[in-house]
């Protein structure tokens, strides 16, 4: 693997590219340290030593958000953008026909996808300032009694969400590996070694490297999973035409555990914030009834309690299955082998093809899917063990679960595209 990288950076068009990636990452974390005007630090400090639904959202931040800066919001708007569109292309069906139309209508749904990040990163820039505004880390913001300084504050995380997006960009086309990927992978990475400094001086050496083991441990089969498949043989039927024979090859159709990645997580994280955010703003109602239900709500979603993390397991998983399916019905698989000549042994094609596929992805879906679920709460399964209390913090561990998918995801990823670049210039690979 050194003498891989030493390779790498041999080549000079390769160097330049990761150069340039790595360029790109450290304007985006001084970028990251910049506040947007009028944030109080001290009560941010707070409200993240005390709050920890905002954990999430600061990860696909990068780490922006416990600072607020101006780029508090990462590309979280695209990536919901996103997900979005994928999920509405089966419902409808101009959607549905720009995804089949080669390279033109992916260009046409992207730009889709960026005019639909502005009005996300806005509603979600007005929500989490109006949310910080209520715990006073934002105590100008206020549409009636502040407008300049709450249009200020909006407009700044916009531009903020299309900087890391313009830099995510810049980073797919001239460097190496996914930008929005590479940039959120940044930000996790960086937070390392404070963590570490941290658990260490709250738990002590044995601490530190009961937690090394277990992330050393996860890494291993979160890549084992991610790179799981099975492969399903199809079989291509012979065509005559003239004199030459065409096809009659056999080939594979490689189905993997996991291919829902972290979606699943991010739909569920989503859906279980917005109920403690709704409820912390009825905390300071006059009204005691309004009050004692907010309080109820709070508590319930709140990450110290069980039922957070047993409702979160179960969305997870759920969430798995329908985001595996819809992304299969999109692909049309059975449809595609029938119209190219391809046919699965002892499978007759059409309706027959289609019900075993399908049979076969749910089997395989629902290892990756309690796979998933309990990487989703090892913080909480962490926080059981003796000795760790019962905080059930996403600081518990060196990488949270969610961050540990995205960096071993996004260093495959990376390492897949490096290891082609250098077999095409006759170069050993990372992988023997």
């Amino acid at each position: 693997m050194l003498e891989a990288v030493q390779n790498a950076f041999r080549l000079p068009d390769l160097r330049r590219k990761i150069l340039f990636t790595f360029g790109m990452l450290v304007i985006f974390r001084f970028a990251a340290h910049i506040p947007v005007p009028g944030v109080n630090l001290t009560a941010l400090q707070q409200l993240f030593a005390n709050n920890q639904l905002l954990g999430f959202l600061n990860i696909l931040s990068g780490g922006a958000l416990e600072n607020f800066s101006v780029v508090a919001m990462g590309v979280y708007p695209f990536i919901t953008a996103s997900i979005i569109l994928q999920l509405l292309q089966p419902l409808i069906p101009q959607l549905e026909e720009l995804s089949k139309e080669g390279e033109a209508g992916r260009q046409k749904l992207t730009q889709y996808q960026y005019w639909l990040t502005i009005p996300l990163a806005a509603l979600q820039a007005f929500a989490q300032a109006a949310l910080l505004r209520q715990n006073g880390v934002l105590p100008n913001f206020s549409l009636t009694a502040y407008p300049l300084e709450t249009l200020t504050v909006i407009v700044t995380l916009v531009a903020g969400t299309l900087f890391a997006m313009w830099l995510g960009q810049l980073i797919t086309e001239q460097g190496i590996g996914n930008g929005i990927s590479i940039i959120i992978f940044g930000g996790i990475v960086s937070r390392i070694p404070q963590q570490m400094t941290n658990l260490a001086q709250s738990g002590g050496f044995f601490h530190v490297l009961f937690l090394i083991v277990i992330t050393i441990a996860t890494i291993a089969s979160i890549v084992v999973v991610q790179e799981a498949q099975r492969r399903i043989p199809v079989q291509y039927g012979k065509r005559v035409r003239g004199t030459k024979v065409y096809g009659g090859q056999s080939t594979h159709v490689p189905m993997r555990v996991n291919s829902a990645g972290m979606i699943p997580l991010i739909f569920a994280s989503s859906i279980l914030i917005l109920p403690g955010i709704i409820a912390q703003a009825f905390l300071a109602s006059e009204n005691d009834v309004v009050r004692n239900i907010a309080s109820t709500f709070y508590n319930l979603f709140n990450t110290s309690g069980s039922f957070y993390w047993v409702l979160y397991f179960l969305l997870v998983v759920a969430f798995t299955f329908f985001y595996t399916d819809t992304i299969f019905k999109q692909q049309n698989l059975p449809e595609t082998l029938q119209r190219q000549g391809g046919f699965i042994p002892g499978i007759r094609p059409g309706k027959r093809t289609e019900e075993y596929l399908n049979t076969v992805l749910r089997r395989i879906t629902l290892v990756g899917a309690v796979f998933l679920g309990v990487i989703a709460i090892l913080p909480w399964l962490v926080s059981l063990l003796p000795g760790f209390g019962s905080a059930t913090r996403s600081s518990d561990l060196l990488i949270t679960s969610s961050g540990l998918l995205i960096v071993v995801g996004v260093v495959l990823d990376t390492m897949k595209q490096l290891e082609a670049q250098l077999l095409m210039r006759h170069y050993e690979g990372f992988i023997k």
